[in-house]
């Protein structure tokens, strides 16, 4: 197609390329870019920043939800998420608290605090005031100053000064279980609405790692629970010693509570007062054989009442053998029934950690009452068993008595109708040796009988075993065996106050005899009829030229308080005989107290 021809007479073909050159060349100049502002800049890499870091802190959180949720043991999970909390808002102290059943903390786990700091610190959170909020609302507060709260109440003496606050409630199947404290952001800086998520969201994270390591905290506590009552059990059933099966107890006690020490106190043979007898701890020796008072302390209280009890600070009671010691938290426990309690188990906390829950009260008020009915069945079992051996004794005393002394006694006068028969002197001298060594038979089974038919009811057994063991005693002084011999009633015609000063007189002679008679033998002779006497005999150098001292003074004391006598005079055929002859029932007259 043609068009008419331009003014130059020219004419241009009517194409498309024309067509799309000629619109080019008619569209105006492209507009130059702008230049770029810094502003824009820094708002975009702020942004980019901004992100990133939301990025980090969402990668964190995750991070630690896992790390939280992979423990199972609940003080570790605790700790762990306080930790992890002051790590992504960047708080210099954390805190966490756990609720008891009265809305306090049972419990006070802190982050950022030195050892001794927290040292200086006299006693750790209760949970009131400010610290209660989250528990009473339900909901985080965050403060910038938390002095300004109407609820603050100051700091305890030695507590570092604190100002920026954020608190979140940390809940368990809808129930507060504790709350989730950060103080002190970095840098001068104020918490904000992220940090404020964040520690919520790890808070709700936290929740169910928390439920799952008191389930398993409490399944393992059952488990060692029962394991220690069966064990318990067995060891009574099987005869262990009480006293072996009630260190065992307190030992177990002790770590299942997560205690610093444990002791058992005894109640002495009026119930005036309960003496430590057992305890398991690294202070224990100190503690041994401390007496309270059954009248004015709160361990009598419990031992009276039987109701175990938790104390919060051991120096708000009398317990001065563990508070004077560092010990705060305490529990008492009761062994046995109210109707029937055998013992107080007494267990502490050093320092200033928290006290016991009642879920620890009422799994070792339960361990300690199992404990105390092994114990009656073992009591049981042994009362059975030393019937059956009284018995035996009782038996044996009377085949004894009515059957072989019987017999001696008619052989001895046998022998007597017969000497007269016999015209040989040297014959007759023997025939009458064996007479008088019949004799002698007689009266060291009838000596024996008595012992069979007298129960050990002092609480160091018999007499005639108490004197045995004093000589025992003494054998490695001496370096020799002792002889012993006993005639009569020991165990029943003498009284505990006479036989105590035998046993000290006793014991002074043989001592007497080791230090000064270079004796290569003794013989000690205790007869009891109407007057009680011990007769001590050596083959030493004998007593003269020695001044009577301290010891042999005491001696006649004794014998003379008691209304008695004693004398030391050379043997007959060399070394010293002591005799100290006495009342076997004869009270001290008045002003005349034998010596301790």
């Amino acid at each position: 197609m043609w068009r008419a021809p331009d003014s130059d007479g020219a004419s241009v073909p009517d194409t498309v390329c024309a067509r799309r050159y000629r619109d080019v060349s008619e569209l105006p100049d492209p507009p130059q870019p702008p230049h770029p502002r810094t502003d824009d800049h820094d708002e975009v890499r702020t942004r980019l920043e901004a992100a990133l870091s939301a990025r980090d802190r969402v990668h964190s959180l995750l991070e630690a939800v896992l790390a939280i949720g992979s423990d199972l043991d609940l003080t570790a999970v605790l700790r762990n998420l306080a930790d992890t909390a002051a790590r992504l808002v960047d708080a210099k102290y954390a805190g966490l608290g756990v609720l008891d059943d009265d809305g306090q903390f049972a419990e006070f786990i802190n982050v950022g605090l030195s050892d001794a700091d927290a040292r200086r610190v006299p006693r750790f959170p209760q949970g009131t005031g400010v610290l209660a909020v989250p528990t009473t609302e339900h909901r985080a507060l965050r403060l910038n100053d938390l002095r300004d709260h109407p609820s603050f109440h100051g700091f305890p003496e030695g507590h570092p000064a604190m100002t920026t606050f954020l608190g979140v409630p940390i809940q368990v199947r809808g129930e507060v279980f504790g709350n989730l404290y950060l103080t002190e952001k970095n840098e001068g800086g104020q918490f904000d609405e992220d940090d404020e998520a964040t520690v919520t969201a790890l808070a709700t994270a936290a929740g169910v790692a928390i439920e799952n390591a008191r389930l398993f905290e409490e399944t393992r506590l059952r488990e060692r629970w029962l394991s220690a009552s069966t064990e318990v059990t067995t060891r009574l059933l099987s005869g262990d010693a009480t006293g072996d099966v009630l260190g065992y107890l307190a030992r177990q006690a002790r770590e299942m509570a997560d205690a610093d020490i444990a002791v058992v106190l005894l109640p002495e043979p009026k119930d005036h007062e309960l003496v430590a007898e057992i305890a398991d701890g690294p202070l224990a020796t100190e503690v041994l054989r401390t007496r309270l008072d059954v009248a004015d302390t709160l361990c009598g209280t419990v031992y009276r009442e039987g109701e175990a009890m938790t104390v919060p600070d051991l120096r708000q009671i009398h317990c001065p053998m563990l508070s004077h010691r560092g010990f705060r938290p305490g529990m008492l426990v009761p062994l046995g029934t109210p109707a029937h309690t055998r013992g107080v188990l007494l267990l502490a906390k050093s320092g200033a950690r928290a006290p016991f829950n009642d879920a620890t009260r009422r799994m070792l008020d339960a361990f300690a009452g199992q404990a105390a009915v092994a114990l009656e069945l073992a009591e049981a079992r042994q009362d059975a068993e030393r019937l059956v051996v009284l018995e035996d004794r009782d038996r044996i005393a009377k085949d004894l008595h009515d059957v072989v002394i019987q017999r001696l006694f008619a052989s001895a006068m046998n022998l007597v109708s017969t000497l007269r028969l016999v015209n040989d002197t040297e014959a007759g001298e023997r025939v009458q040796r064996t007479v008088d060594d019949l004799d002698e038979t007689i009266r060291e089974i009838r000596s024996t009988v008595f012992a069979l038919r007298r129960p050990d009811t002092h609480e160091g057994g018999s007499l005639r075993g108490r004197i045995l063991a004093s000589v025992e005693n003494a054998t490695e002084t001496l370096g020799f065996h002792p002889g012993v011999r006993f005639d009569g009633p020991i165990d029943t015609s003498i009284s505990v106050e006479t036989g105590d000063q035998l046993l000290a007189v006793l014991k002074e002679a043989l001592s007497n005899i080791a230090r000064h008679a270079r004796a290569t033998e003794a013989h000690v002779s205790v007869s009891v009829d109407a007057r009680l006497t011990l007769r001590v005999a050596d083959d030493g150098i004998g007593i003269s030229g020695h001044r009577p001292g301290s010891g042999l003074r005491n001696m006649v004391e004794r014998a003379r308080a008691l209304g008695g006598e004693c004398a030391v005079e050379p043997g007959e055929t060399g070394g010293t005989v002591l005799r100290w002859v006495v009342p076997p029932r004869r009270a001290p007259g008045p002003g005349a107290e034998p010596p301790r």
